[in-house]
This record gives C-alpha cells, structure tokens and sequence, in this order.
C-alpha cells in the first residue's frame, strides 16, 4: 500500500512540475512574441525603403540613358502594398504592422522619400512616398492608379523612358511583364 502512494505522489509531482514548466513557457511566449513580431515589421518596412530607393535611382538611370531607355525590376512584395499613381506622379508603399517607424502624425524626410506614420489602435499604418514633380509616371502608358499587393511570386516592373510630354516633362512609363 505504501508503495502504490509513493508511485501516485511521483506521478502528481510529474503532472505539477509539467504544468508549471508549460505556464512558465507560455508566460515566456506571451511576452516575447509581440517584440518578434515587431522587430519583424522593422525589417519589413525597412526592406520596403530600401526598394523604394532602389526605383528611385532605377528611374534616375533610365531619365539620364535618354528617351527608349528601359530597366527591369525584379520586385518580390511580402507585406503591403506598392502604389503607381500616374495621376499625381508618385509611387506610395502603404505597410501596417506594429512597429512605430517613425513618430505617428509626423512626416520625416530620408533621401528623396517621404515616411508618414499613423498609429490607429495597435497597429501603424506607415507611408514610404515618393512624388516626381518633373516627371509624368505613367502604368501602361495611362495616367492611372495601380496597385501592386503581396503576392508569392515576384512581380518584373519594366521602367521606360518615353520621352518628353506637352509639359516638356519625362515621361516614365511602368509595367508589368
């Protein structure tokens, strides 16, 4: 008799030292996800600079080689969304996550991009803007709104040099092979 109670207290101090071990492991989890999950967003939002960058300088090449001038981008979107906006002549990535990039309702200037942070809740909404005052973006050669959202293969932009419009502006053509 003595050895079955000795047999059922080593099973419940089993049962108790799992159950601890699991709540500490949850307590680590839930602290210590969000903070991944943020650093992620980071990393997202900084990669999505680094690519707006990259089509800026691509379209300052193509300005520069002259009129027929073409590039070819490879460009893989994960999170957010890659805004042509022939109407207004800019390109805008629109992210969300729960990284503050920068502060919520203050725009900063990094190189010829414009980042605007809006907090709603927990979440950011963060605005990589880029305007052309001197150039008129086109999508397929029209004057209008295209956007580009994640997708699990990567998209080929074609950037194109068509000359120069009425307004003596460059044209810049975008499109998708």
């Amino acid at each position: 008799m003595i050895s079955n109670q000795k047999k059922g207290q080593i099973w419940i101090e089993t049962v108790i030292y799992t159950l601890i071990a699991f709540a500490m492991i949850g307590l680590v989890l839930a602290f210590a996800k969000p903070k991944i999950e943020e650093i992620q967003d980071k990393a997202i939002i900084e990669q999505s600079i680094d690519v707006m960058k990259d089509i800026d300088a691509t379209i300052t090449e193509i300005v520069q080689g002259g009129s027929g001038n073409k590039r070819l981008i490879e460009l893989s979107i994960k999170e957010g969304i890659l805004k042509i906006d022939g109407k207004n002549d800019m390109l805008l990535f629109e992210l969300e996550g729960k990284h503050t990039y920068s502060e919520p309702g203050v725009e900063i200037t990094e190189g010829n991009l414009k980042i605007y942070t809006e907090q709603k809740g927990k979440l950011n909404f963060v605005n990589i803007t880029r305007t052309y005052e001197n150039y008129n973006i086109t999508y397929n050669e029209k004057d209008s709104l295209k956007s580009l959202s994640k997708a699990s293969t990567s998209y080929n932009l074609i950037f194109s040099n068509n000359g120069k419009d009425d307004n003596d502006k460059t044209i810049i053509d975008i499109g998708i092979s």
